[in-house]
């Protein structure tokens, strides 16, 4: 059969429609299977760049904690939990840089832990048990340093962990919660003296199971801390490595399936999200930066969570609004938040998607994902100078 011109025209036609329309389809399906959210502003009022989530009054409902306050899930409403100040984000910062909840003394209440500015103190409140005042206040330590201190269980054994610089001594410290009844928590170092990333201005911290023993590493840009094999056991051994620059929350995962921990970080006060391939080179653990992402700057706070249940973790992130009063590289553009869609290649090889979720709110420095109303999707919560979030995943 011989196609005139006009027939073989038609067909060329006909299949560039067919190409087009599957293509359209394939971005409809998948923009339709992504998450979407519905934004709440919980208070529109600077008060902390931390948050934190948890069932304050034990009614079976998640609650959200940011410095002063604690709302009340699902309608928010606001109570204090300490005196009330004002901050004004425009010229400096609030006495509450970062937050968790835990049940500190054991009594099956959630208290609430606040890391304050950097260098200064670091408390935990005690949650009243539903009567109407302020919560009272347990010192921990007067100097806690790096602007990502965290809360894990750093030995696996259900105990959960304060850790944090202290600049005096250039040590990396571990505080332990208090056996039950207790109000004091066991305070000692890591490691050896004068080492990195316990300036009050150190920026980087995380942890994960770096060399494969199954226990938890804690990790800064210039390396990691290797865990004992017993808690007893006064120092951890450092291992120098190249991390990166000063960066939030450090998280590890087998991004690329080889079989060994990689590191995901981004920039606190710059552009840049990168992930580190782990790799040997003469018998030691070694990282090699790979760029994900540049487009948006002051990625001060992160979490890595599998956002869409396809079993791979994602990275929540966003430009903390104002970090240095509109100073840093891109500090005046728009405070977005982001969702990176982590996939792998037919090699292993991973990729990310961002996805936009929002465009004027940003970040603090900590990023909370929980399912906040029990409908099993992720929500995202955050405390900046913008005020309280809870973007609730519909």
């Amino acid at each position: 059969m011989v196609l005139d011109r006009n027939m073989k025209i038609g067909l060329l036609t006909a299949s560039v429609f067919a190409m087009a329309f599957f293509a359209f389809k394939k971005a409809v399906d998948s923009s339709e299977a992504l998450p979407s959210f519905e934004k709440m502003v919980l208070h529109d009022v600077f008060v902390s760049e931390g948050a934190a989530v948890a069932d304050v009054n034990r009614d079976g409902i998640k609650d959200v904690l940011a410095g002063q306050y604690w709302f009340e899930g699902p309608d928010w409403t606001k109570h204090a939990i300490t005196p009330l100040k004002e901050f004004d984000y425009t010229t400096g910062y609030s006495d509450s840089f970062l937050n968790f909840s835990a049940d500190v003394n054991g009594d099956g209440w959630a208290d609430l832990i606040r890391y304050g500015f950097p260098g200064k103190e670091v408390v935990w409140y005690e949650n009243p048990q539903g009567a109407d005042k302020h919560w009272e206040e347990h010192h921990i330590d007067s100097l806690a340093c790096n602007e990502s201190p965290m809360m894990v269980d750093l030995y696996n054994d259900g105990v959960l962990d304060l850790v944090y610089g202290h600049e005096d001594t250039g040590e990396m410290m571990s505080a332990r919660f208090p056996t039950h009844g207790e109000t004091t928590l066991q305070i000692k170092p890591l490691g050896a003296k004068a080492l990195p990333g316990s300036k009050r201005f150190s920026h980087g911290l995380g942890f994960g199971d770096v060399n494969g023993d199954g226990r938890k590493d804690v990790l800064i840009t210039d390396g990691w801390w290797e865990a004992p094999l017993q808690p007893s056991q006064k120092v951890w051994t450092f291992h120098p490595a190249n991390l990166g620059e000063a960066c939030s929350q450090m998280h590890t995962y087998d991004f690329d399936n080889d079989g060994d921990a990689d590191v995901i970080t981004a920039s606190a006060h710059k552009y840049g999200v990168w992930w580190f391939e782990q790799s040997q080179e003469g018998g030691e653990i070694i990282f090699t930066r790979h760029l994900i992402d540049s487009s948006f700057s002051q990625t001060h706070g992160t979490e890595l969570i599998d956002m869409n249940g396809d079993g791979l973790p994602d990275l929540v992130t966003g430009k903390r609004y104002f970090a240095h009063q509109g100073k840093d590289p891109g500090g005046m553009e728009a405070p977005v938040l982001y969702w990176f869609e982590l996939s792998r290649d037919a090699d292993g090889k991973p990729h990310w998607m961002k996805h936009l979720i929002d465009d004027d709110s940003g970040v603090g420095l900590q990023v909370v994902v929980e399912d906040m109303n029990s409908d099993d999707k992720l929500d995202i919560v955050f405390s900046n100078k913008k005020g309280v979030h809870c973007f609730m995943q519909e």
